[in-house]
């Protein structure tokens, strides 16, 4: 009885600490609104379908870790309090994404109607002087965006879960909230489809002009290994030496 008191106080200690050096957590604001379900495929004359699978992704994702170094997520200050604690050389406040880890492999799949992303990480976290070294894995899901101004189809990255290894839990809400904090601040938001990417314009020489097409709306589609982004545009004449 005596070890369970002390414990539960220990977790209502940490995580009153937790918000007084890292903050209340707050969501990084992404662009555009929600992406709804796709209706019935062609259901609109103007509507093009692009389609990517989990083999796409794999094969990024294996390029990145193979030839690029492992995407490194540092927040030197997670919040005005923590300024006050001093860093350790060496202990940067760094979350690294690893291609696996923890049983868990990095990758995208579709599934159920959803874009699931188990991350695997490992990194340090300063506590009060003391480096500590962590490693585990983030149950993330993807929210599809769409800025129409800016034509530019956004990814959301929301962390569903946090699992570490080997932490104590007192330092388990600290480390908790910085993963979090940190895949938050320094993913979001993710640029999947930029305007030149989208946005058509089809040169028409004998006409003396150009067809322009601009997006109008973006609807997804997540099946079992795959999704379907289906694009709809709107299209307009321009005569050559105007603009707009």
């Amino acid at each position: 009885m005596k070890y369970l008191i002390v414990l539960l106080l220990g977790l209502l200690l940490g995580a009153g600490a937790t918000i007084f050096f890292l903050g209340i957590p707050r969501a990084k604001s992404t662009p555009g609104e929600v992406v709804q379900q796709a209706a019935e495929p062609a259901s609109q004359k103007s509507t093009v379908v692009l389609a990517v699978n989990g083999a796409f992704f794999e094969q990024f994702l294996g390029t990145m870790f193979r030839d690029l170094s492992p995407p490194a997520l540092r927040l030197s200050s997670a919040g005005a309090t923590l300024e006050r604690v001093a860093l350790q050389p060496g202990c940067g406040n760094t979350v690294t994404l690893a291609q696996e880890g923890s049983n868990v492999k990095t990758r995208v799949q579709f599934v159920n109607g959803n874009i699931s992303v188990p991350l695997a990480f490992n990194g340090n976290y300063n506590l009060l002087g003391n480096c500590l070294q962590f490693k585990g894995w983030a149950q993330t899901s993807i929210q599809l965006r769409f800025d129409r101004a800016n034509q530019t189809v956004y990814g959301r990255v929301n962390v569903d879960a946090v699992n570490l290894e080997g932490i104590n839990p007192v330092a388990n809400n600290f480390v908790t909230v910085f993963v979090r904090d940190a895949i938050d601040q320094r993913v979001n938001p993710l640029e999947l489809i930029r305007a030149p990417q989208l946005q058509l314009a089809i040169p028409v020489k004998a006409s003396n002009g150009s067809v322009k097409a601009t997006v109008t709306d973006v609807r997804s589609e997540v099946l079992d290994g795959s999704l379907r982004l289906h694009i709809t545009y709107e299209f307009s004449g321009q005569r050559a030496g105007t603009t707009g």
